[in-house]
C-alpha cells in the first residue's frame, strides 16, 4: 500500500513536471517560434491606388483587389452583430478560442473520421488569414490555437474585429466589408439595411458560390439564416425580422463610386505612378491628388458631350444600329434582355422603337420603361446621304425610323431626344498657366469606348492655331504689328519637283496687309512670306522656346500654316506662354502623393511663372519670350475673338480672352486655344482616321472652348493684359504702317516695342517693305522662297 501510494505521488509529480514543462515549451514556442504579433498593429493591407482631384473627389481606383479600410468605430453595430451571429457568437467572451466550438469540431472528427474546420473563432480567422496557409492539418490548427492566444493577449478584441472585418473577401474582387457594400449595392457601409448586412455577413463562408451575384437563392438562404440566428439572439426584435427576412435580393454589380468623372486624366497619373514607384502602386494604397479641379473637369466633359454630338447631328442621322422586329407584349421581356446588353456610352442609352404617332415616337428602355420622343426631339434627323448631303427636314417620325429599330436616346432638360453614337472625336484640355497643372483633360468621347488619350497622344496638324508662334518669332527679330507684307498669289516649287499654290481661305488676295490684321484675319499668304522672309532655321530654333521639338516640324514654308504634328496637351503648354507672359511652365497631373497611413511622400514642386516675384521656396520657370513679346501678341489675338475669325466669343462679353483658331487642309482637324492669364483651355475635334469635318475651327472648337471657359470664369472679375514697361503706342497710317500724324484722319493707334516704333525701322523692316513693293513679281518671289529649301 505503501509503495503505491509513493508510486501514485511520483506520478502526479511526474505528471505535474510534464505540465510544466509543456506549458513552458508552449510559452517558449509561442514568444519565440510564433510570429510577432505587434506588427498587426502597423499591418499593411493591400489596398488599391485611388486618385482624388486637387480638392479631394475621387476619380479612379486601380488594383486587382478592391478594398477600402474602416476603423471600428465607424462600422455599423447592426453588421457587427450579424458577423458575430453566423460566425462567433461568444466573441467577446472567449480568449481567442472558442472550448465548446472545438469540443463540438471535435465530436465531428470522432464521428465522421475527417478532420473538419469546425471551431474557428474570429480571432483564429485573423490568424490564418495573416499568418497561416489553408491547408487543413493537425499542426496548422495548433499553431493557430495558439496564434489566436497570443493574439487576444496583444490586442484589443475590436482590433480584431477590425482587421477581420477589414481583410476576409466577399466575392468579386472585394475585400472587406466597405468595399464589399459598394460592390454589391452602391453604397457605404453606414447607408445598408438589416437585410444587406446580413447578406454581407453571410457571403464569407463562401465567398464564390454565397454572394447573390453569383447564386442568388443560395444567397437568400444564407442570408435568411443570418437573420434568423440574430433574432435568435436579441438583436432584432420580431418586426425588423420579418421585414428583413421579406426583402428582396437588391443586389447587383457596381464598380467602386467614383465622384468625377475624369478616366483619361486618370490612366494619365496612373502611368506616371507606374514609372515612378513600379507595380507596388496596386497594393500599397496610395492616395494621390491630381491637379484636377473637379468643377472644372465636369464643365470639360459637358462641352465635349455637347458640341461633338451639335456637331454629329448637324451632319445628319445614319440610322438605327439594327432592328428587332416588329414589337408585342410577348416578345418585350426578350427586348429588355437585348437591350440590357448594349452598353450606355457617356449618356446615350439604347432603345427599341415600339410604336409611332405623326410627331412622336415610343420606345422601350433595357429596365422596361417607355418613354415617347416628341417632335422637337426628332426634327434634327435629316437622313445622312453621304459626308456631303443630307436629306430633306423630315415631316413624319416613319420617315426617320421603323418599329423595331434599336436606336440611341439621351435626357435633356426638355426630356428624352433621338441620339446617335458619333464618328468623330474631340477632346479638350485646361492648364494653369502661372505652373502648368492641369485643371481638366477630356481625352475622347467615352473613355469606355476608346481609351485612346487624343490630349496627350493624337498627334495632329495645329492649322492656324499655330501662327502665333511664328508671329512671334518675327517681333522678336524686329517685325511689329504694323509691319506690311504683301498678301499676294504665291507658288512654291517643292523637292520633288511639284508646285505649291497656297491660299487663303477665302480663295481670295488683300494686296498690303499688316501683320496685326493678318493675325486676326488668319492671312495664309502673308504668314508664308513672313516665314520665308524670317528663315527656317531661325524660326525653328525659336519655335523650342514654346516646347515644340524640331523633328515634329516640317522643314518647309508650310510650316506656318500649321502643318507640323502636335498633341492638344503641347499647344496648351505652347499658349501657356503668352498667357503669363513669356514663360515656359511644364504641364503636370500630380499633385502630392499619401501613404495608406496617410504620410505625405510626394509633393510636386512645379516652375512657376515668375521673375524677382519667386520666393525662395519655388523654383522660377525660364523666361522664353520677351514681356514685350508676349503682350503683342496677345493684344492680337485678343482681336481675334473681337474681330477676327473667333468673333463668335465676343458673345461671352469679357474683355481679357484671347485665342486663336485652327483648321487644316481639307478641314480635316478643327481647333480652338485661348486663355486669358488665369487659364489656358485647347479644344480640338477631328476623326480619328484622316478624315474631313466639313466645318472650321470656328464652327467646330470654338462653341466647345466657348461652353467651357463661360463656366470656368463665371463669376470671376476681368483681368485685362497689362501694358508693360517698353511697349508704347503711336498713330500709323493703316495702310502704309507708318507713322502719321494726329491730323491724319485715318490714322489709327498701334502698340510697338519701344525698340522697333516707326522711326527707329528695323533691318527687317525695310526688308520686308522692299519685298511687299516686289511681291507682285511671282517668279522672282518664287526664287527667293526656293532658296530656303
Amino acid at each position: 500500500m505503501t509503495y503505491f501510494l509513493r508510486l501514485v505521488r511520483k506520478l502526479i509529480i511526474f505528471t505535474l513536471l510534464l505540465c510544466t514543462v509543456v506549458v513552458l515549451a508552449i510559452l517558449y514556442y509561442m514568444e519565440y517560434e510564433l510570429p510577432d504579433i505587434d506588427a498587426l498593429n502597423t499591418v499593411q493591407l493591400q489596398v488599391p491606388l485611388q486618385i482624388y482631384t486637387s480638392d479631394g473627389k475621387l476619380i479612379a481606383t486601380f488594383g486587382e483587389r478592391r478594398r477600402i479600410p474602416v476603423p471600428y468605430d465607424q462600422i455599423p453595430k447592426p453588421l457587427i452583430q450579424a458577423v458575430l451571429a453566423t460566425e462567433d457568437q461568444r466573441y467577446f467572451q472567449h480568449k481567442g478560442v472558442d472550448i465548446a466550438g472545438l469540443g463540438r469540431a471535435t465530436v465531428q472528427l470522432i464521428v465522421t473520421g475527417k478532420k473538419l474546420q469546425g471551431g474557428s473563432t474570429i480571432t483564429m480567422q485573423v490568424a490564418r488569414s495573416f499568418y497561416l496557409s489553408r491547408n487543413k492539418t493537425f499542426s496548422r490548427k495548433l499553431r493557430e490555437i495558439l496564434l489566436a492566444i497570443k493574439i487576444e493577449h496583444h490586442l484589443k478584441k475590436e482590433k480584431i474585429l477590425e482587421l477581420y472585418l477589414n481583410k476576409i473577401f466577399f466575392g468579386n474582387r472585394a475585400y472587406g466589408v466597405e468595399a464589399a457594400a459598394e460592390i454589391y449595392y452602391g453604397k457605404h457601409l453606414n447607408e445598408l439595411t438589416i437585410d444587406q448586412y446580413a447578406m454581407l455577413a453571410g457571403i464569407p463562408k463562401a465567398p464564390s458560390t454565397l454572394n447573390p451575384l453569383a447564386n442568388a437563392d443560395a444567397a437568400k438562404k444564407r442570408r435568411d439564416h443570418v437573420l434568423a440566428r440574430m433574432h435568435e439572439l436579441g438583436y432584432i426584435d420580431d418586426a425588423t425580422y420579418s421585414n428583413a427576412i421579406n426583402a428582396p435580393l437588391n443586389a447587383s454589380y457596381h464598380d467602386l463610386q467614383t465622384e468625377v468623372k475624369a478616366p483619361y486624366a486618370a490612366e494619365l497619373v496612373r502611368e506616371q505612378l507606374q514609372q515612378m514607384y513600379g507595380d507596388s502602386i496596386y497594393t500599397d494604397g496610395f492616395k494621390v491628388y491630381a491637379t484636377i479641379d473637379s468643377r472644372l473637369q465636369e464643365e470639360a466633359n459637358k462641352a465635349v458631350h455637347d458640341n461633338l454630338l451639335a456637331y454629329d447631328q448637324r451632319h445628319g442621322y445614319r440610322g438605327p444600329s439594327g432592328n428587332l422586329g416588329i414589337p408585342s407584349l410577348d416578345n418585350m421581356e426578350n427586348w429588355e434582355q437585348a437591350l440590357s446588353k448594349i452598353p450606355v456610352i457617356n449618356g446615350l442609352e439604347p432603345a427599341a422603337v415600339v410604336e409611332m404617332t405623326e410627331k412622336t415616337m415610343t420606345v422601350l428602355r433595357a429596365n422596361g420603361d417607355l418613354k415617347i420622343i416628341p417632335w422637337t426631339g426628332l426634327t434634327w434627323a435629316r437622313k445622312q446621304i453621304n459626308a456631303d448631303y443630307l436629306g430633306p427636314l423630315p415631316k413624319r417620325a416613319d420617315q426617320i425610323v421603323k418599329l423595331g429599330d434599336i436606336v440611341r436616346i439621351q435626357a435633356t432638360p426638355q426630356g428624352y431626344q433621338l441620339a446617335q453614337l458619333p464618328k468623330a472625336e474631340a477632346g479638350l484640355v485646361a492648364l494653369d498657366p502661372q505652373n502648368g497643372a492641369i485643371l481638366a483633360m477630356v481625352g475622347g468621347f467615352d473613355y469606355q469606348n476608346s481609351k485612346f488619350n487624343r490630349i496627350t497622344h493624337a498627334q495632329r496638324q495645329p492649322g492656324s492655331s499655330f501662327k502665333p508662334f511664328v508671329y512671334s518669332a518675327a517681333l522678336d527679330k524686329g517685325f511689329t504689328l504694323a509691319t506690311v507684307i504683301n498678301d499676294a498669289p504665291i507658288v512654291v516649287e517643292q523637292m520633288d519637283d511639284t508646285l505649291w499654290r497656297p491660299q487663303n481661305d477665302t480663295k481670295k488676295f488683300y494686296g498690303p496687309t499688316r501683320l496685326r490684321t493678318a493675325i486676326i484675319e488668319s492671312r495664309n499668304l502673308v504668314s508664308i512670306r513672313l516665314l520665308a522672309l524670317l528663315g527656317l532655321p531661325y524660326t525653328v530654333d525659336y519655335l523650342k522656346r514654346f516646347g515644340f521639338v524640331p523633328s515634329q516640324l516640317p522643314p518647309g514654308l508650310s510650316l506656318v500654316l500649321g502643318t507640323a504634328l502636335v498633341t492638344p496637351l503641347q499647344m496648351a503648354q505652347a499658349y501657356a506662354v503668352f498667357a503669363n507672359n513669356g514663360f515656359k511652365v511644364v504641364p503636370y497631373a500630380i499633385g502630392s502623393i499619401r501613404s495608406s497611413q496617410d504620410q505625405l511622400i510626394y509633393q510636386a514642386r512645379p516652375l512657376v511663372a515668375c521673375d524677382t516675384t519667386c520666393s525662395n521656396e519655388v523654383a522660377a520657370a525660364p523666361r522664353v519670350i520677351s514681356e514685350q513679346n508676349a503682350f503683342l501678341i496677345n493684344s492680337s489675338l485678343h482681336d481675334v475673338i473681337e474681330r477676327g475669325t473667333a468673333k463668335l466669343a465676343k458673345n461671352l462679353g469679357r474683355k481679357d480672352l484671347a485665342g486663336k483658331t485652327g483648321t487644316t487642309n481639307n478641314q480635316v482637324d478643327a481647333w480652338f486655344a485661348g486663355y486669358d492669364s488665369n487659364i489656358v483651355a485647347v479644344s480640338w475635334m477631328g476623326f480619328d482616321f484622316n478624315q474631313s469635318l466639313h466645318e472650321h475651327g470656328a464652327k467646330a472648337a470654338l462653341p466647345m472652348w466657348m461652353q467651357f471657359i463661360q463656366a470656368a470664369l463665371k463669376g470671376k472679375p476681368d483681368h485685362a493684359f497689362v501694358q508693360p514697361p517698353g511697349i508704347v503706342s503711336m498713330r500709323i497710317d493703316p495702310l502704309t504702317g507708318k507713322r502719321t500724324s494726329a491730323n491724319d484722319p485715318a490714322a489709327m493707334f498701334e502698340f510697338f516695342m519701344a525698340q522697333y516704333t516707326p522711326d527707329k525701322e528695323s533691318s527687317a523692316s525695310s526688308e520686308t517693305t522692299d519685298t511687299a513693293d516686289a511681291s507682285s513679281d511671282e517668279d522672282s518671289q518664287q526664287k527667293k522662297e526656293e532658296s530656303l529649301y
